[in-house]
């Protein structure tokens, strides 16, 4: 996994070293689980970084110090950590969420409270809790501000509690906090095989949807199977389809490409209906740093086209909108919306009325892999690289 990176050490900051995709991880075992901040002896763990904005070669397995948690921090022992179009994003430099290399990529985890800093009151060691924090999370160990922990029930599976995280809020808050779905509407998802077409297609079967997604052949026994009609994106047009299927079109449709494609979704649309927009999807195909483009220069493209949509979706007759939807907005804009959200899956997961389908399950050591995989298109439910196992312990919140 060679990288051009910044600086002399192939972009890794200093302290860390590279490590062979295969060597055990050590971890930060050695201290004591309940102790708080103070002086301990050096541990060591392992992490993922980007060393430069580019393809896949630019991610960087490192051995580092244990990071140790600030006032007001918790330290997590990570179990699973998502891999998401955005973290693809992010490390092509295109993604508005992007931060300066060298960083770690990883929007959403689940992991047991490890260590606390001074200042924290509520949580102990041994809990189990989730979180987003947009990037961070390959790794073993990550320290986070204990307002954006979640707690999650005991006796989950660790991917799939973590697939709710990035894939499942979004379809959620699309759903009745965006649009606002009403039974016995009628929806097209996109990509309705992926991570969150299929949370969109669960939620949308409790919420007494009528759904159709667009998916590849391959998916579309997927798609049929957690309620929805697929239409086959590469043989068949979605527009002409779901006119013949339904006549006047759909209430709503969910779309993650962006660009151009936005507008022709807007097509799908009955009168007064809405395309919520999210996920930019084109932003990497054709217009990162794949393709020679600079891409931070170029990652605020897409954002201004949307604009344009969203006012002529105003103007133009029909009253047929396209919204936005960002995940990450929305969060800062209404935290306790992401909080409460989050718990309510976690309470369809444990009763058993959602269950996220599982594409693949990596070590961390394999990110580079799994990012490939997920940028080959085509992938059914969420890939999750998971660490020390992938069944979470008792002693949750």
């Amino acid at each position: 996994m060679e990288g051009r990176g910044e600086g002399g050490n192939g972009g890794i900051p200093n302290g860390e070293d590279e490590v062979s995709p295969w060597k055990h991880n050590r971890g930060c075992g050695g201290e004591s689980s309940s102790a708080r901040q103070g002086k301990t002896r050096s541990m060591r763990h392992t992490r993922v970084i980007v060393t430069h904005y580019g393809g896949p070669d630019a991610l960087r397995v490192v051995e580092e110090e244990c990071p140790e948690p600030k006032d007001g921090e918790v330290r997590v022992r990570v179990l699973a950590a998502g891999v998401s179009l955005p973290d693809i994003m992010a490390r092509e430099g295109v993604h508005p969420e992007t931060p300066p290399v060298p960083f770690t990529p990883g929007w959403d985890l689940v992991g047991v409270v490890d260590r606390l800093g001074d200042g924290i009151s509520g949580i102990e060691p041994g809990q189990v809790v989730a979180a987003l924090p947009i990037h961070g999370a390959y790794a073993e160990f990550v320290c986070l501000p204990q307002r954006e922990l979640v707690p999650v029930p005991s006796g989950l599976d660790a991917a799939e509690a973590v697939s709710l995280g990035l894939n499942y809020v979004t379809a959620y808050q699309m759903m009745h906090r965006s649009v606002k779905v009403r039974p016995g509407q009628r929806v097209l998802i996109h990509g309705a095989a992926g991570g969150v077409g299929t949370a969109l297609l669960q939620l949308g079967r409790l919420a007494g949807l009528e759904m159709y997604g667009t998916c590849s052949s391959r998916g579309a026994s997927t798609v049929s199977e957690l309620g929805g009609i697929p239409i086959d994106y590469q043989h068949q047009d979605f527009v002409t389809e779901v006119r013949r299927l339904t006549r006047e079109g759909v209430d709503v449709v969910f779309d993650p490409i962006g660009g151009t494609h936005l507008w022709h979704s807007r097509k799908a649309l009955r009168p007064g209906g809405t395309v919520a927009g999210y996920g930019l999807i084109s932003s990497i195909r054709g217009e990162g740093l794949a393709s020679g483009r600079p891409g931070r220069r170029q990652r605020f493209r897409g954002a201004a086209t949307f604009g344009l949509y969203i006012a002529a979706g105003w103007l133009l007759p029909g009253r047929k909108r396209v919204v936005p939807y960002s995940i990450q907005t929305l969060k800062r804009l209404k935290p306790a919306w992401f909080r409460q959200d989050w718990i309510a899956l976690l309470g369809l997961l444990q009763q058993q009325k959602i269950k996220p389908l599982i594409a693949q399950r990596f070590p961390l050591a394999e990110a580079r892999r799994a990012q490939e995989l997920l940028a080959k298109g085509g992938v059914m439910g969420k890939i999750v690289l998971v660490l020390n196992g992938s069944s979470l312990e008792s002693g949750a919140a």
